[in-house]
């Protein structure tokens, strides 16, 4: 329905004025026409404007020179008007071969293009027998395996820098993917739900089209920063408010995430052999008008797209008067595959136009200047060299030679960082940061990382506390007679409790605890190792991680780790506990290299090793799904694993904590799998921050819900938050750490709620100290942890209880509880005496 001219003046003096627009007022703008429109159009360009002069480049139109590579036009879905898509009988074969990917891009390359544009159709093993046989005689277990090897191939043998098109992914495919691409992307389409719900639709039957997978994909890939290009097809049957509308979500996750590095608005165009042909083109005016209003909406710092072959050339300058200031990948070689009919615009010609209206048309890469230039954390160091190779430095647009002519890439080794372990920084920080001291209270890039918190503190949970008598003692009575049967609320009565109730709830969770081991507190004598502190997943509450220039990084070589070992073993230490910071300049075998090293030092040691994000990204790093990797990390030596980095199992907490480095879902199923495998873990929940009472409960429930299917978790440790030098805390969003009422609450409800399920409930004297640890060991505890010899996170982030116990403070700490000691296995056996 065309809006009134009331409406529409209202909306274009509010654009006029710079004020920001809501969907309505932009679905109103998109109406424009006439003199409106020339007014809108020339608001937007001086947007555009104001963005380049801002970036360094006023006046610099960019496109990236490309080949278009259709790795396959197979796909399961049946979007009614794509031409792409066809059916095998059609095609000589389901995928093109590794040698004709090769050849295109080579051909390419001596062109002068710099990005291989993979173009293909979503997971069409799933629907077609043919695709699912390719990819098996082929040795692939799925399409974007098969998508990873083919860029690497690329990469190694042309130069070219893959730019991945290859439809829906999920965060761990994402992950395997980005270490061979420096940029990914998606178009989100539409958040029209019923273009996909509705019988007719141009997304009806067509899976990958659910607007909030593909949302979903656009979160998940700005976790894990990659440069994400995404845009919104336009005339396919959304109305204006359904168009404005999917702006303006995209416009949320670039804010959020900061990973959209540009937004095509695409147009319609009607093609034969589709069930829309005979659909009219959207018209140029309404196109002109929803690229002005996406510039105002997107604002100036985000890229604007236009395709440039989409409309005639010299309607190209009315895109620019629009506010584009992106015409994508343009082809000297390949057709555009999606668009056939629709040839590429001649570099010469289009140069030539934009010149007269005083633009200039420049080449850049596959990844925007600003993620090219940053590099940390946008790309990974396996295709750094790559980039580094192909990109003007000042820039970080395409490098020309001297003469103005084309750079032509060349071929490196894709390959892992040098497998080579080098001692490096402070190896002794364990031990001195107990006397020395951090050398600086936060990490040097912690303005650049932590700096914008304001968009975050909505999401700062009120912890709350309620003195509910009554409603305790209903509670303590059904936890007495059944812990099963609370409900959510009546567990949430009971941990907030305070006061004589609370004491009532400890007692009781005292009793079960009697009930399910006895009295005796156990412990495990240990040594922590943290081979590294270089971590760059950014995680917000952690004061452990460095980077490699700061003064406290350090890596330990193999060498080290087999004399912390043998140490260890000589002090009668039967488990070592090694974990360390996700650096991305570990090779692949890193963690496979570090278990060896471990048994070759002492074979008989138990080695407690790697947490859930580490085999996230070890899995990753050597192209392993999580079950291989944990088959192949049991065969190099990891005996369990700790169940650590679950913080809270819930991902709107969990963003705010660490950027959704690892999902719940990645969480549990590396435990899960662990578990499937042989290998045991424990569990863990890290809490008193941005959380809420209730946020405990429903972690305890879901940790007994997989304690039923598996039966793998060894152990439970509540690990209250440490706040002295967390950057989440020093920027002011999170609170303290946890007060001592919700420490003792927490402990002893951990008891309750796990009763029958986990049988051993654990402190952390590091984080607690004596009187902290005594306190809870009189309310649901029976175990100490280890006595560590070395703890460096918890030191790091200013804990101030010390970095080791001997065997005689951990039986004091038992006795001051009133409880006599023992020490035990990892797995909670009984040492045998000449190990003790």
């Amino acid at each position: 329905m065309k809006p009134s001219e009331s409406a529409l003046r209202r909306a274009l003096r509010r654009a006029r004025d710079g004020a920001a627009l809501d969907v309505t007022e932009s679905a109103v703008l998109m109406a424009a026409r006439e003199d409106s429109l020339t007014e809108l159009m020339s608001i937007a360009a001086g947007v555009r404007d104001a963005g380049l002069t801002a970036a360094g480049r006023p006046g610099v139109i960019t496109y990236s020179r490309k080949v278009f590579i259709p790795l396959t036009r197979l796909c399961r879905d049946r979007c009614h008007y794509c031409t792409f898509a066809t059916v095998p009988h059609r095609l000589p074969a389901a995928y093109l071969e590794i040698d004709e990917v090769v050849a295109i891009a080579e051909q390419g390359a001596a062109l002068g293009c710099k990005e291989a544009l993979f173009t293909l159709g979503d997971r069409p093993e799933d629907r077609w027998d043919q695709a699912r046989q390719w990819l098996d005689e082929r040795g692939y277990d799925s399409t974007l395996d098969y998508v990873r090897a083919a860029s690497i191939a690329v990469l190694e043998r042309t130069g070219l820098l893959p730019h991945l098109n290859p439809g829906v992914m999920t965060w761990s495919e994402l992950q395997r993917l980005k270490p061979v691409a420096p940029s990914m992307g998606m178009m989100l389409e539409t958040t029209a739900r019923r273009l996909f719900t509705e019988p007719g639709g141009p997304h009806f039957g067509s899976p990958d089209k659910d607007p909030d997978v593909r949302l979903r994909v656009l979160e998940d890939a700005g976790r894990l920063n990659v440069p994400f290009t995404t845009g919104i097809l336009v005339g396919i049957g959304e109305t204006r408010e359904e168009r404005a509308e999917s702006l303006f979500a995209i416009r949320t996750t670039a804010r959020q995430f900061g990973a959209i590095q540009e937004v095509i608005v695409q147009n319609f165009r009607a093609k034969d052999d589709t069930a829309m042909r005979n659909d009219p083109d959207l018209d140029l005016e309404e196109y002109l008008a929803t690229l002005a209003v996406s510039r105002l909406v997107l604002g100036p710092k985000l890229r604007l797209q236009a395709p440039p072959n989409l409309v005639d050339l010299t309607e190209c300058l009315l895109l620019l008067d629009a506010g584009v200031d992106d015409f994508g990948g343009i082809s000297p070689l390949t057709p555009d595959h999606v668009n056939p009919e629709r040839p590429w615009p001649e570099l010469d010609k289009l140069t030539d136009l934009l010149a007269a209206r005083g633009f200039a048309l420049t080449e850049r890469l596959t990844a925007h200047p600003s993620y090219v230039l940053a590099e940390e954390p946008w790309l990974d160091p396996r295709v750094l060299p790559h980039v580094r190779a192909l990109i003007d430095p000042a820039s970080g647009l395409a490098r020309v030679n001297p003469d103005g002519s084309f750079v032509s890439p060349a071929g490196l080794p894709w390959q892992e960082p040098d497998s080579e372990w080098v001692s490096a920084g402070r190896t002794d920080l364990h031990s001195t940061v107990d006397t020395l001291g951090r050398t600086e209270d936060r990490r040097s890039d912690f303005d650049e990382v932590y700096g914008d918190w304001t968009a975050l503190r909505d999401k700062v949970f009120s912890p709350g506390v309620a003195s509910l008598d009554l409603d305790v003692v209903a509670a303590l009575k059904v936890a007495e007679a059944d812990p099963s049967r609370l409900t959510d609320e009546q567990a949430l009565t009971l941990m907030m409790a305070d006061g004589k109730a609370l004491d009532a709830v400890t007692a009781l969770a005292d009793d079960m605890r009697r009930a399910a081991v006895g009295d005796v507190v156990t412990y495990v004598v240990n040594r922590n190792i943290n081979f590294t502190n270089i971590c760059y997943t950014g995680c917000r509450f952690c004061a452990f991680a460095q980077r490699a220039s700061d003064a406290d990084a350090y890596t330990l070589s193999t060498e080290e780790i087999e004399h912390r070992v043998t140490e260890a073993a000589a002090d009668g230490a039967t488990e070592i506990c090694m974990q360390g910071g996700i650096d991305p300049k570990l090779p692949a075998s890193a963690y496979f290299d570090l278990a060896r090293a471990v048994k070759r030092a002492v074979p008989s040691i138990h080695l407690h090793a790697f947490s859930p994000m580490e085999v996230v990204n070890g899995a990753s790093r050597a192209n392993l799904s999580v079950e291989e990797f944990l088959i192949a990390a049991k065969e190099a030596g990891v005996d369990s694993l700790p169940g650590t980095a679950a913080e809270i199992l819930d991902d709107e907490v969990r963003w705010v904590l660490t950027k959704g480095k690892l999902p719940t879902s990645a969480w549990i199923d590396v435990v899960t799998t662990a578990h499937r495998v042989g290998i045991p873990t424990t569990s863990t929940m890290m809490f008193g921050h941005v959380d809420h009472p209730r946020h405990w409960v429903a972690h305890l429930r879901l940790l007994g819900r997989l304690q039923d299917q598996t039966g793998g978790f060894t152990e439970f440790v509540p690990l209250p938050f440490v706040h002295n030098q967390s950057p989440i805390y020093l920027a002011g969003l999170a609170r303290a750490g946890a007060s001592t009422r919700e420490v003792r609450a927490v402990h002893a409800m951990a008891r309750i709620l796990l009763h029958g399920k986990i049988s051993n409930i654990q402190t952390s004297w590091v984080k607690l100290g004596e009187q902290g640890a005594v306190e809870v060991l009189r309310g649901g505890v029976n175990d100490l942890g280890g006595t560590l010899m070395e703890e460096t996170i918890s030191r790091m982030a200013g804990s101030e209880h010390g970095s080791r116990r001997s065997i005689a403070e951990l039986e004091q700490l038992a006795a001051l509880a009133g409880r006599p000691a023992r020490q035990r296995t990892t797995l909670y056996g009984t040492v045998q005496a000449s190990a003790a």
